[in-house]
């Protein structure tokens, strides 16, 4: 009896340890969901973004997802976790995982040369027979950067790929295939045609059949005609605040680049994958071998366009790696006219994040490593406000005169909040002018003159402006200052020229 009054005791007793367990680890996860949501919103009401949506993967499960205000603000159609948002540049581990799985059955081979694939391949540059598959997934082919996307006259047909490496003969190399580290979004354009070859499917059905579709990611996609209307987002871009652009950043031959059309819920899929080597709900998509290539640096990623050079951080295939709060992260951003994305996984943790916004000005990877912070719990860092997005809500909305007010009483006593900075006033300037408030440009290159008497570049600014006003003798008195403080200007040169030539 005393044996059966034990057991009953000690049931009890485990019993409720397990639930008072559970009730803490409840009481957490509203805590970290409550944080979380918190710090989202403020970011948006800083930053005045139009549509945010994210979700938080841990131990192979959803933890929390959530959309935030807008489609369109046009339409003002809500967003859902459901919404598509234009990927970016976190399209390219898709594609680096396409050729992997090429490599895998044997078809192709990441050392071999590129021509050996694409022999009508061809660069304005002797080098360019050397460079291999491997160097163009770790940015290291030598081959430069797109200059110009064509966003506005987009292509759409089957033909793009092969097309868009036969426009290639006359680009110059930066470097030896090899040489250097330096992110090219061309070099990954050149994999669709790849793919295409190798395969023989085109690039976005081959990702779409042996990728997305294993991964249940049924609304995502390559290719912009298959994603349902219902679904689809607007890009917005800031011009004195955020508006709708009028241009979608899709373009058939930056595919492999830039447009994976997806949304946060699937994109989750992709990250429990991913962490777990090429494995989801009974399917695999990599073997596992494959993530010791993936996931291992293989060159210091120090590019002075995108990255800070003394930054401990390196690329794999495609993904970039670093130590963050004593973790091995893995993660890739993303950023196109209109849209900001970003992944950040740990394996070690089973944690993911994925942040997917439609305005170009979304302080992306800070919110993210933001988010990663709270869910580790520490306080998330919040980006510094660019001071020209605060101005120009207040021009809007006040007029100049209280936005320059604004500036001068908060100069001094929070630059912590703020992003301060010639090039700020500068940018707010021309802006204005762009948008036909040309009396008020010349009041913020004015403040920028004053705030900033030894830029070169105030001066050359504030010539601009009075010169668009008619303002002659003005415009050569700031171009004049401008040659003196910098000499080599020659656009100053240039337009003195034209101002002392003119009637």
């Amino acid at each position: 009896m005393m044996k059966t009054k034990r057991l009953i005791m000690s049931f009890a007793t485990l019993l409720l340890t397990t639930l008072l367990i559970q009730a803490q680890n409840i009481s957490d996860t509203n805590k970290i969901n409550s944080s979380i949501d918190e710090y989202i919103k403020s970011v948006i009401n800083d930053f005045q973004i139009p549509g945010l949506a994210l979700a938080v993967v841990k131990d192979n499960n959803i933890y929390f997802e959530k959309a935030y205000g807008l489609k369109n603000l046009n339409t003002k159609d809500s967003l859902s976790v459901k919404s598509v948002f234009h990927m970016s540049s976190v399209s390219k581990p898709f594609v680096v995982t396409a050729i992997i799985q090429l490599v895998e059955k044997g078809k192709m081979k990441l050392d071999d040369p590129l021509v050996k694939y694409l022999p009508y391949f061809k660069l304005d540059d002797p080098y360019y027979k050397e460079i291999t598959i491997k160097q163009i997934l770790t940015h290291t082919s030598g081959m430069p950067d797109v200059q110009d996307y064509e966003w506005n006259k987009p292509q759409f047909d089957d033909g793009a790929a092969e097309r868009y490496v036969r426009s290639l003969a006359n680009e110059k190399m930066i470097a030896k295939p090899g040489e250097k580290f330096r992110y090219s979004n061309m070099a990954f354009d050149v994999l669709a045609d790849v793919i295409s070859k190798v395969s023989g499917m085109t690039f976005e059905n081959y990702i779409k059949e042996k990728i997305l579709n294993p991964l249940n990611m049924k609304e995502s996609d390559f290719l912009r005609e298959r994603i349902k209307p219902d679904l689809r987002t607007s890009g917005h871009i800031f011009n004195l605040q955020p508006r709708v652009s009028e241009i979608y950043p899709y373009n058939r031959i930056h595919a492999p680049s830039s447009c994976l059309e997806s949304n946060v819920t699937e994109m989750c899929n992709w990250a429990i994958a991913n962490m777990n080597k090429g494995f989801l709900n009974g399917k695999r998509i990599l073997d596992e071998s494959s993530y010791k290539l993936l996931f291992e640096p293989q060159f210091k990623a120090s590019d002075e366009r995108f990255f800070n050079e003394n930054a401990d951080q390196f690329i794999g295939l495609s993904w970039f790696i670093k130590q963050y709060r004593g973790f091995k992260t893995i993660f890739h951003s993303g950023g196109d006219l209109g849209y900001r994305s970003e992944i950040i996984m740990i394996p070690e943790k089973s944690l993911a994040v994925i942040v997917a916004s439609n305005y170009s000005s979304t302080p992306i990877n800070g919110l993210a490593f933001g988010l990663i912070d709270i869910v580790l719990g520490y306080a998330p860092q919040y980006s510094k406000i660019p001071i020209s997005f605060v101005m120009g809500k207040i021009i809007i909305m006040e007029g100049v005169e209280n936005a320059i007010a604004f500036y001068k009483e908060n100069k001094n006593n929070s630059t912590d909040k703020y992003f301060w900075g010639e090039d700020q006033l500068n940018t707010l300037g021309y802006q204005l002018m762009n948008n036909n408030r040309l009396d008020d440009a010349l009041e913020i290159f004015k403040l920028n003159v004053e705030i900033f008497p030894q830029g070169f570049n105030t001066y050359d600014s504030l010539g601009e402006a009075y010169m668009r006003a008619g303002k002659k003798e003005l415009a050569i008195k700031n171009y004049e200052k401008s040659l003196q403080i910098n000499p080599k200007n020659e656009n100053a040169v240039e337009m003195l020229k034209q101002l002392q030539n003119s009637n």
